[in-house]
């Protein structure tokens, strides 16, 4: 027995001491590639000495003679801080991740190569002015000397996860960067995805589109009225103005398509008499974000603000003169067209003037640990043929049909990648409007601020239709038809736009912002109702605004859409009865109401009524669907406040909803919302215990910061995931998307990757912050280290006093060139 007990000793230490010397060693080489921001290089391509100081926060302000180095270094330190991630956006816009993923991205792969993101950039380089090749070309070779530095000094391969990938690191072009953009833009987009769904609910009766599917209703709003003329006392519910008959209305996106808030106040609007801007862009959350702060020394003065590793601009932030920010416009960007085959053959597609034969090319899959795939790539004159298995194409394509996509981020001349270089050096509002005109794709609103004035103008190329158009692009239409061919774009002139207000405050919280008739109408089909009122309300509560006043905006987490939809929904439920005994499901039922009939709506992580509310209306809504929906209730991820709202105060008869199909009883509204809250509560008792007030948002509202690769991995992910608790939700201006399906409904896993708010009082006490740090590199401190600030509503200073960064520098990177040896 003693015997076996030394062995099993021995056995047990030796299996330590090899666990400890293998992450030790695995520790070692992840190290490697950890940057030293204190290293200087000599090296080719620049023209003189160039610093990257980095301050406290890990930004990287850069100094350079000329913009070319400037460029050149902003290329060198995304490389040293997200080369993964950049080689992972790439290889996504490439259709390429199947080399290094396996079977699992093939379907990715796939659609991306049918897109041709990666071709048509390479095309858009012809379109772009000389300016802008040059700060690719500047910037391409800064990523690749970085690169070249990791192959030759052993840096780790540049990336921890790099390791777990043999693939080879090939060097940066100019037109990956452009393909990354239009990723972005693929990522700011689902309309195409909205006339599918449509579509597919249209086949089930297209009564039912007319309450679930409801038209936005009001003018729009964009540019509020003089501050004066406000009448006291909360506005009716937005989402109730007026009854909608539309049988056609727009689906509310199911999808995490691109939205964010940003909004500005004149000098008359300023406590100190100084233009402001706040801008918050919403994308999915990831470790590390999507975004990366820097700060460029430009020949044209110094910009700071956000950037995506990968491509060379400033995408939002200010320069010393003009501020800007960026919004999804929710533009109409996208149409499917059904094309008809020709039966003898298919190969040909029906067109206005006859049978024409598809544009054919084929393309080779590479695929890890599996044979390659062989795709025939297809285009008519609409666009690139989509097959029925994406997008859930062949629930809506008639036999002897093929689906086409016609998009504006297909144009092979799109000089968006120009317009966002030039904007980093407008002086002045008007100089921003003008330089919008070469901006293609995503459809974006901007909100800029200048020292004098303040604007909000949409950008991006906006689709010209016929007036007879079939389904006005809310529908997939036939695409041999003349009146349903896209007729090149609209003059820029026609995007809408908003300068100097005589309110003296413009913003946009991805809700409607114009009431026109169809073809200038930008869109059936917005991403907001519900942010834009508590926004208006905000900024209409005072005279004048401050940078407090923006910042305590961007934090906000009142839920407007829990306002309006409890007040509904408990109306014949609070207060009926007596105590019922405790421990039954009516006393739980009770002791709910009674807790939220003191609620504010404000979904603060530490109460548990944002927790009742959030999963009584999701279960409502399952109620009210599933049994007229069938499956297709299982895209209706997320609630529809107008369809709740319209349900329960019965516009157009549509309490309807309430009575169960297959019930032989009639069930009134009361009797859904009674049982939805018995569900919602049993669940929420089996997960987090019987005890109401023990309850909190923020255990179940976890922000996801999920690293997308070793997130997955079990213990690796304790340390490359950054979960928090967090308040806000769905529809509250500090938004927090919930996932809406699976195991965890309600974590945050979309949001405002990227906070920033600019005072041209007080240029230097402009601030921002990012969601997850500056480096994608799991052992670094900058990994995680703003994700605190983040969450607790903090910012860092945005400062262009270059003494200011150097005061406070963590580390200067020098650059020189080798002539100068």
């Amino acid at each position: 027995m003693l015997t076996a007990f030394r062995w099993l000793l021995r056995i047990f230490t030796g299996l330590l001491l090899l666990s400890v010397g293998v992450v030790t060693l695995a520790y070692y080489f992840a190290a490697r590639s950890l940057p030293d921001y204190d290293e200087d290089f000599r090296l080719d391509d620049i023209s003189d000495r160039i610093e990257i100081v980095r301050d406290t926060a890990d930004v990287p302000h850069i100094f350079g003679t000329t913009d070319g180095d400037v460029y050149f270094a902003l290329g060198f330190a995304h490389a040293q801080d997200r080369l993964w991630q950049m080689i992972v956006q790439r290889r996504t816009a490439q259709g390429r991740l199947s080399e290094v993923f396996g079977t699992r991205t093939a379907k990715t792969d796939e659609l991306m190569r049918r897109f041709d993101l990666n071709g048509l950039a390479s095309h858009s380089l012809a379109a772009q002015d000389d300016e802008t090749l040059a700060a690719l070309e500047a910037y391409s070779r800064g990523v690749n000397a970085w690169i070249s530095i990791v192959n030759e000094e052993a840096k780790g391969r540049g990336a921890p996860e790099l390791f777990l990938f043999s693939n080879e690191i090939a060097y940066w072009q100019p037109a990956d960067s452009i393909a990354i953009l239009k990723l972005m833009a693929f990522r700011a987009t689902a309309q195409a995805r909205a006339e599918i769904l449509r579509a597919r609910l249209s086949l089930l009766s297209s009564d039912w589109a007319q309450d679930l599917l409801p038209d936005v209703p009001g003018d729009g709003v964009a540019a509020l009225p003089p501050y004066a003329s406000l009448v006291p006392g909360v506005k009716r519910s937005y989402a109730a103005i007026s009854p909608m008959t539309d049988p056609l209305s727009p689906l509310k996106e199911p999808v995490f398509s691109g939205a964010s808030n940003a909004w500005a106040a004149a000098p008359d609007r300023s406590a100190a008499g100084g233009s402001l801007l706040a801008n918050d862009p919403h994308f999915d959350f990831s470790a590390p974000s999507l975004w990366y702060l820097a700060r460029l020394d430009l020949e044209s003065g110094g910009v700071i603000g956000a950037t995506i590793p990968g491509i060379p601009a400033i995408l939002t932030g200010r320069n010393a003169n003009l501020g800007w920010g960026i919004s999804a416009a929710w533009m109409d960007d996208q149409d499917i067209h059904l094309e008809e085959l020709n039966p003898a053959d298919t190969e040909r597609y029906r067109t206005p003037e006859g049978w024409k034969t598809f544009e054919n090319r084929k393309t080779i899959i590479e695929i890890k640990d599996a044979a390659p795939i062989t795709v025939t790539l297809r285009w008519s004159d609409n666009g690139p043929i989509l097959p029925g298995s994406h997008m859930d194409l062949d629930t809506i394509t008639p036999r002897n049909h093929v689906a086409a996509l016609s998009w504006t981020a297909l144009d092979p001349a799109d000089t968006t990648m120009s317009a966002a270089i030039r904007l980093m050096q407008a002086r002045s509002v008007a100089e921003g409007i003008a330089i919008g005109k070469d901006y293609v794709a995503p459809a974006m609103n901007v909100t800029m601020a200048d020292q004098d004035g303040v604007a909000m103008v949409m950008f991006g190329k906006m689709p010209a239709r016929n007036e007879g158009m079939n389904g006005q692009g809310r529908l997939p239409s036939l695409g041999w038809m003349v009146q349903n061919r896209w007729q090149g774009y609209l003059p820029y002139a026609s995007n809408p736009r908003f300068v100097n207000p005589s309110g003296g405050i413009v913003g946009n919280t991805n809700n409607k912002t114009v009431d026109r008739p169809f073809p200038r109408h930008v869109s059936f089909n917005w991403g907001d109702t519900q942010r834009v009122q508590r926004w208006t309300r905000l900024m209409q509560e005072r005279e004048v605004h401050s940078r407090e006043s923006f910042i305590a905006a961007q934090l906000d987490t009142v839920s407007p859409a829990a306002r309006t939809i409890l007040p509904l929904i408990a109306a014949d439920l609070w207060f009926t009865g007596e105590a019922a005994p405790a421990g039954t499901p009516e006393r739980l039922r009770q002791r709910a109401l009674e807790i939220l009939a003191e609620w504010d709506g404000d979904m603060n992580e530490h109460l548990p009524e944002p927790l009742i509310y959030a999963a009584w209306v999701r279960a409502l809504q399952n109620r009210l669907i599933q049994d007229e929906l069938g499956p297709l209730a299982d895209a209706f991820t997320h609630v529809e406040p107008l369809f709740i709202e319209r349900v329960f105060r019965d516009i157009d008869g549509a309490a309807r909803w309430c009575d169960v199909m297959q019930s032989a009883s009639t069930e009134s509204c009361t009797d859904i919302a009674r049982m939805s809250l018995d569900d919602a509560l049993l669940e929420l008792s089996e997960r987090y215990g019987p005890n109401v007030e023990s309850w909190r948002w923020g255990d179940a509202h976890q922000a996801t910061h999920d690293h997308p690769v070793l997130g997955r991995t079990p213990v690796l992910n304790w340390f490359v995931n950054i979960r928090q608790s967090t308040s806000g939700g769905d529809h509250t201006l500090d938004r927090g998307l919930t996932a809406g399906t699976g195991p965890d409904p309600f974590q945050n896993v979309n949001g405002a990757g990227y906070r920033g708010v600019y005072d041209f009082a007080d240029p230097d006490s402009s601030v921002f912050i990012i969601s997850t740090g500056q480096s994608g590199h799991p052992l670094s401190r900058h990994y995680d280290d703003l994700s605190v600030l983040w969450r607790r509503g903090e910012y860092v200073p945005m400062s262009l006093d270059p003494e200011l960064a150097r005061a406070a520098a963590t580390g200067i990177t020098v650059l020189e060139p080798v002539a100068a040896q």
